[in-house]
């Protein structure tokens, strides 16, 4: 499958949910979810982990540029629902490692899916609060040690995504960034509803549940100019033409 780049960014054109699940069986490496924001707020280090592992669509923004780039069948895949996915398709076969939110949201996380997944191997977790860089250490030794196969870490970017490159060095594993995907499993943050979801307009529902998000969006609008100015087809040109 190739890959295309927005910004230097290299994305998977996933065509389905169960594609991306197919395309990862086996493969050691960092899911991330990539949209508007994280096209636009791409630095060195961030690209450099995106691109050596798999970025998906997880913006409206991004299905649309890859979109224009000819990829015509790409879809949105949801982080908060994909990690759901990847525990249904091997929550009895694989282990797990939870990373992230508060102590009581970690706490509930776990009963939950112990709950709805009875012979499911959790072999660690702890909330996503790390205090020092000992804590940071501590952690990365303690995935080394008990060597998940699949680790999830919801602690926002880029943090998270930086913990789990980190992480990969010492013990590769699947890893997936989940941002704040345990507050809405645990039910202390909605979610927007589906009419939302489905008309693409998740992001401004967030902004007016939570109007703090409101300087965000300026990171949208600078990636909606770079879309209708043609900046990725010029981009994906001189690719070609190297």
């Amino acid at each position: 499958m190739k890959k295309k780049s927005l910004n230097g960014v290299l994305v998977y054109p996933f065509k389905s949910t169960d594609e991306l699940l197919t395309y990862i069986n086996n493969k050691n490496k960092i899911l991330v979810a990539v949209n508007a924001e994280k096209v636009v707020m791409a630095t060195d280090l961030t690209k450099e982990i995106i691109n050596n592992n798999i970025g998906y669509c997880d913006g409206v923004g991004a299905v649309k540029a890859l979109r224009r780039l000819g990829e015509k069948d790409v879809v949105k895949i949801a982080g908060c629902e994909l990690w759901l996915h990847i525990i249904n398709r091997y929550h009895s076969e694989k282990s797990f490692y939870f990373i992230g939110g508060k102590q009581n949201i970690i706490d509930q996380t776990i009963s939950k899916l112990k709950t709805e997944y009875p012979d499911i191997n959790i072999v660690g977790y702890r909330n996503g609060y790390l205090q020092s860089e000992e804590d940071r250490e501590a952690l990365i030794e303690d995935v080394a040690t008990i060597k998940p196969d699949i680790v999830f870490v919801a602690m926002g970017s880029p943090k998270q995504e930086i913990l789990m490159h980190d992480m990969q060095k010492v013990h590769p594993a699947v890893y997936q960034g989940l941002g704040g995907s345990f507050d809405v499993y645990t039910g202390y943050v909605k979610r927007a509803p589906q009419w939302w979801i489905n008309h693409n307009l998740e992001f401004i529902y967030r902004v007016l549940v939570q109007p703090k998000r409101i300087k965000r969006q300026l990171h949208y609008l600078k990636f909606a100019m770079w879309l209708y100015t043609g900046r990725f087809e010029r981009e994906q040109k001189a690719l070609l033409q190297k």
